[in-house]
């Protein structure tokens, strides 16, 4: 492996042109493989987080590599007032696959920007309120940190964005009280993610959607988390039977290229009419290329079944740990997205599991994350779940 500057190198770079808006570990990755990453002094780690969920197809998958080598020598940027085949081809295979009619974009908080304005669009004028919930997470611009019922991510940004009401998950009744005649939608993750890997509870999404349809009002998955295969079907909405009449997404749809979408029933999609929104790269021929490919590879590698299988290995090794260690409150799985909550600080556990060679995230203050590649090996989820294990048990004395 070359590379030509060691981690220090790179971080005093950093240290002196790049903003410190980020909390980095003290490392320069340079290469990775499947679920495996290395950094600039050769030293190998797991990943079972792997680019905060984008790179659900692990690092560098070859059917994403070649396409997008391909691409690249073709095409790389093609404005919207053009056609272009891979952008009609990836919507056919997002929508046929989910539903209706697609929006490509750049990012997860571009997509839920989209579907806020969408929504205020395609409902009466005097609809404008949208109701989300508390513990979720939808962005950084403005109108999707506003959304995101957490307060700190509010700190300082005040005025925000008018019209947005916050409900408890899980609570159908505090959603009938505060819903009213001028809420336009409803928008929710099916499964939290950045709150902890909060499931929603038997009933509560259909509960929604029976809410929506009532009251006239849309029904908004934020998906960005859950979609391309996450939860063992291509979305979330499937694994819960639950359909929205708007869906985002955004991090694994690309295997790691930067790619953003909201897909909305048909009858909606006219009210996003010509000159009233856009995306400048949104579509693009390579992110449109990259994600092609990771739906083959999905299909081709058997992924949706392989994930499943991953997810059921996970459950039964951290629900035995569970048994053996009273830190750890729930275990909570779905699919590749899996949460352990501690009735301790989680944060040194990253620290730990860092220093013997593990990559994983912690949320919400008590809540070890995973999301590991969909394509994940047992190997790996044995050797990650040994080492996490251990990392427990001595926080655990």
């Amino acid at each position: 492996m070359t590379t030509t500057r060691s981690s220090a190198d790179t971080i005093a770079l950093f240290e002196k042109y790049v903003i410190p808006n980020y909390r980095r570990y003290p490392i320069s990755l340079v290469k990775g493989e499947g679920s495996r990453v290395w950094d600039a002094e050769g030293n190998q780690y797991l990943d079972l987080f792997p680019g905060w969920g984008c790179n659900i197809l692990g690092y560098s998958p070859q059917r994403v590599i070649d396409a997008v080598r391909d691409q690249v020598g073709r095409l790389i940027h093609v404005p919207n007032t053009w056609h272009t085949e891979p952008q009609g081809e990836f919507a056919e295979a997002l929508c046929t696959r989910g539903f209706g009619k697609a929006f490509f974009c750049n990012s997860g908080a571009e997509a839920i920007e989209g579907a806020i304005k969408l929504a205020r669009l395609h409902t009466p004028k005097e609809k404008y309120k949208i109701l989300t919930f508390y513990n979720g997470f939808h962005g950084r611009t403005f109108a999707a940190v506003t959304a995101t019922a957490q307060p700190k991510y509010h700190e300082g940004f005040g005025p925000l964005v008018p019209g947005f009401e916050y409900a408890p998950h899980n609570d159908l009744e505090a959603v009938r009280k505060l819903v009213d005649d001028e809420t336009a939608a409803i928008l929710i993750e099916p499964v939290q993610g950045e709150g902890g890997v909060n499931v929603p509870a038997p009933g509560f999404l259909a509960g929604l959607r029976e809410i929506c349809d009532e009251r006239n009002m849309l029904l908004i998955f934020d998906e960005v988390q859950t979609g391309m295969g996450r939860t063992g079907n291509w979305f979330g909405y499937q694994t819960f039977g639950v359909q929205p009449d708007i869906m985002t997404m955004a991090k694994g749809i690309a295997a790691g290229v930067a790619c953003g979408a909201f897909i909305c029933r048909d009858e909606i999609a006219p009210s996003l009419r010509p000159g009233i929104h856009a995306s400048t790269f949104g579509g693009n021929p390579l992110a449109m290329t990259a994600g092609l490919a990771t739906v083959q590879t999905i299909e081709e590698e058997g992924l949706l079944e392989h994930c499943l299988a991953m997810s059921a290995r996970f459950q039964k090794y951290f629900e035995q740990l569970q048994s053996e260690l009273p830190i750890i409150r729930q275990v909570r799985v779905c699919g590749m997205m899996i949460g352990i909550d501690l009735a301790i600080d989680a944060v040194p556990a990253v620290k730990k599991c860092l220093d013997r060679g593990l990559l994983i995230n912690a949320t919400h203050d008590t809540v070890v994350r995973l999301l590991p590649a969909l394509n994940v090996t047992e190997e790996d989820v044995d050797q990650g779940c040994e080492t996490l294990g251990s990392v427990l048990r001595e926080m655990a004395e």
